[in-house]
């Protein structure tokens, strides 16, 4: 069974802190149970004083025991990451789709608010959801995925998001490229190539985008791979939108694709099958799906080398920042300008 919640990488601070003294050293066990005590107290509620750690690196999330009940899940922001503003608008697009009978699970409401504090930390309180990974090899649930997915476009593209960010190339390439080559962390043997390899593919990217022209963005859930669909017999529940931005729909359809050229284009076929259902699908953004790849290829590497001094991540991704490791992001982009040079993928 798993957790609800898998953060990964999203906007990035700008502003490391030095391993000693990062803010989620301060956030103890008993500073979790403090910080829900003094919103669960009011209502009647109480913590029992289990406490389990969820798999999440970008935030902190809890699985909090309470008296008389089940477990609640408790999130805990990453400070200087997010906006209360931009926050509080996830929490409102998640309970615009629970409104419309789409499964996600919405910040719960606390004393008329979705956003608490306590002693400096950010937090939020959700029901806890059980599930099962999704079986991306059957057709039947690529197609029910596609349909669920259509219908969070059909009430994500109402309205644009007025504070939350836009996927595009400057800040999920040009910026994360530069960062990565301005401090340090690619080995100076591996620089040059590495500069060449992003260099070559961001214009790749641009080429992509070009071909596509002028597609529609719309509210994304921004990071929809499988581990943040649980499944169940009643189908999928989608959790964690904390990437949630606007974009292009196939965003959050590319990620559910397997490897191989053949096997995500039938796959994709029976996405869309499903997707079309509830939403029109721009077939120009097929252009993208590379493209969208080559991006997050890029974002991610610059979002380890971020949040390096955070003592989460030395601990959970050894392997960054060794010398196979930026071997393999050099390979990695190279095999991704192929990619874009072959075409958009089609579904079959």
């Amino acid at each position: 069974m798993n957790d609800h919640f898998s953060d990964g990488p999203g906007v990035d601070d700008q502003s490391p802190t030095h391993p000693s003294t990062h803010p989620f050293t301060r956030l103890t066990p008993e500073c979790v149970l403090d910080a829900l005590d003094t919103v669960l107290a009011p209502t009647g509620v109480r913590t029992d004083g289990r406490l389990l750690p969820l798999n999440s690196y970008e935030n902190r999330v809890y699985q909090v025991g309470v008296e008389d009940g089940p477990p609640v899940i408790a999130k805990f922001y990453r400070p200087e990451r997010w906006s209360d503003e931009a926050i509080l608008e996830e929490h409102a697009f998640v309970a615009e789709l629970v409104e419309h009978e789409i499964p996600a699970v919405p910040a719960r409401i606390v004393e008329s608010r979705t956003l608490h504090t306590f002693d400096g930390f950010r937090f939020a309180v959700f029901e806890r959801r059980g599930g099962r990974a999704p079986d991306l090899d059957r057709r039947d649930t690529l197609e029910w995925m596609g349909r669920f997915i259509g219908r969070i476009h059909a009430v994500g593209r109402r309205v644009p998001y007025a504070v939350r960010p836009t996927l595009d190339i400057a800040s999920f390439g040009r910026e994360p490229r530069d960062y990565l080559l301005g401090h340090g962390f690619i080995p100076a043997e591996l620089r040059d190539a590495y500069a060449a390899a992003a260099a070559m593919a961001l214009d790749a990217v641009e080429r992509a985008f070009e071909a596509a022209g002028d597609v529609a963005h719309l509210r994304l859930h921004g990071d929809c791979h499988a581990s943040n669909v649980l499944w169940t017999d009643a189908g999928p529940h989608f959790v964690d939108f904390d990437d949630s931005r606007m974009g292009p729909a196939v965003q959050d359809l590319w990620l559910l694709l397997p490897a191989g050229r053949a096997d995500a284009s039938a796959a994709l076929t029976d996405l869309l099958a499903g997707y079309e259902d509830f939403c029109d699908f721009e077939p120009r953004e097929l252009h993208l799906v590379e493209a969208l790849r080559t991006l997050r290829l890029i974002h991610y590497a610059a979002w380890l080398a971020r949040r390096w001094d955070d003592p989460a991540f030395p601990a959970a991704f050894p392997w960054f920042n060794t010398q196979r490791y930026w071997e393999a992001r050099v390979l990695e982009l190279r095999e991704q300008i192929g990619a874009m040079q072959e075409g958009p993928l089609w579904p079959v």
